[in-house]
Parts: C-alpha cells; structure tokens; sequence
C-alpha cells in the first residue's frame, strides 16, 4: 500500500481526495494535514516527523505551495502539487531541485483526463490556426488568474507559433483589461470568476469563414480523481519530476 498524506485536507479539492485515497485499493490514508485543523496535523514538518509518507498530496492555496513543494523535495518526500499558482520560475527551480535531490515531484495545473485531452486537441488545433484566444471560468473562490490549466494550454499552443493574433488591428481598450491577459505567443487570456462554475475553458480558434471551439467543462470535482491517483502510482513507481499528466496518459 502506497502511504499517503493530504495537505489541504479541509478544502474542497483535499476532502475529495482524502475520500478517493481511502477508497483506492493501493493507497492507504496515513495522515490529514490543513493549517485550520483542529483534529488533525498542521502542518507538513508535523507529520514528517512522526510519519512515514510515500507520497504527499497537495492541494492548498497558491501562496503556500512553493514552500510546501520545496520543503517535501527537500527532505526526501515525494509529492503530488494540484494547487496552481506556481510561476514558470517556481517550476524550473522545483526541477532542478527534483533532479539535485532526487525526489519525485509531480507537478499537473489539472488532473482531468477530459481537460488534459482539451489541452492536447487545442495544441494540435494550434498547427492550423492563426488566431486563438481562450476563455477560462471558475468559482468565485479561486485565488489565482489566469488558470494553471489556461496557462499550460497557451503554452502548449506557443510551441506551434509564435504569434496568434495574426491580422488584428491596433487595439485601444477603453476599460483596462478589456482584452485580456496576454499570455504565451500573444495568446489572450480571460479569467471569469463567478459561483456556480467549478472550473470550465474553452479555447477558441479563428481563422477567415470559421470558427472553431474546444471547451471542456468539470461538473463535479470527483473527475480530477482519477489523474491524482495515476499521478501518485507513477510517482511512487518514479522518482523523477514531471510537468503535467499527459506526460503519463
């Protein structure tokens, strides 16, 4: 049985996951961590220094985990990273860490088959297009803008041009913001952040006399669980870094 511990476990991601860990017939829940626990660890070092964990599952807030990430790789812990928020940066620093210590560190900005397979379409759409933009939507409670998954899309699509605002005219944006964020290649970014959404994005792809849409939508949260156990089972079978389940589909 891989040993698991569920950082965030009081949020609304970590209680889905603590849920799937103690289903799954090759994981065992070892260990609860959330900072506003009252019954369970605190805090990553608490249970590190009284547990022995296989794997970490962190789902937390985007101001927490770099921290988190590092402090796992460095003191030999293998972790799963589903919080986003973390820079180009951050990421690069975290491999080079990874491969320096030897940890496995898995690092996915979603665990959704279904949006992982939107991301990949929309990167070979890329090829084919040149103008694209994408529309991602969530809850009213996600901290960070734009989405990891939208940012990974755009970058995914950047690597078959350079520049998707082909044609476009000289933009003057009389509300700041009016366009977007502009991302990786020129590609416009736009962030909507109101309840009843959970997480939805589509991308859309422009070209003379057509319009192209691929949209992915989560209607619950249990459709992440099956990438964050594929994600713990490679990791515990692999101790290396890796950026993104497609990396394993």
């Amino acid at each position: 049985m891989i040993k698991i511990a569920v950082c965030g476990a009081l949020g609304k991601m970590g209680k889905e996951v603590c849920n799937a860990v103690d289903e799954c017939d090759f994981t065992e829940l070892s260990a609860k961590i959330d900072i506003a626990a009252q019954d369970m660890y605190h805090s990553i070092e608490e249970v590190h220094r009284v547990q022995d964990i296989d794997v970490l599952i962190d789902f937390t807030q985007p101001a927490s985990i770099f921290n988190n990430a590092e402090y796992c790789i460095n003191n030999g812990i293998k972790i799963v990273v589903g919080t986003t928020g973390l820079t180009d940066e951050q990421i690069e620093y975290l491999k080079e860490l990874s491969e320096k210590k030897g940890t496995g560190c898995f690092i996915a900005p979603n665990f959704s088959t279904g949006a992982v397979l939107m991301m990949m379409f929309s990167k070979l759409a890329a090829k084919y297009f040149d103008n694209a933009e994408i529309i991602e939507l969530h809850h009213n409670q996600k901290k960070d803008a734009p989405s990891g998954t939208a940012i990974k899309t755009a970058k995914l699509m950047s690597e078959a041009k350079s520049d998707f605002t082909s044609g476009n005219c000289p933009e003057i944006e009389t509300v700041k913001g009016a366009r977007g964020g502009k991302s990786y290649s020129d590609i416009h970014i736009h962030s909507v952040r109101v309840p009843g959404y959970i997480a939805s994005q589509e991308v859309i792809f422009g070209s003379p006399g057509q319009i192209m849409t691929v949209r992915h939508d989560t209607m619950d949260r249990k459709c992440y669980m099956q990438g964050v156990l594929l994600a713990v089972k490679y990791l515990y079978e692999n101790n290396n870094f890796t950026y993104g389940l497609e990396n394993i589909l």
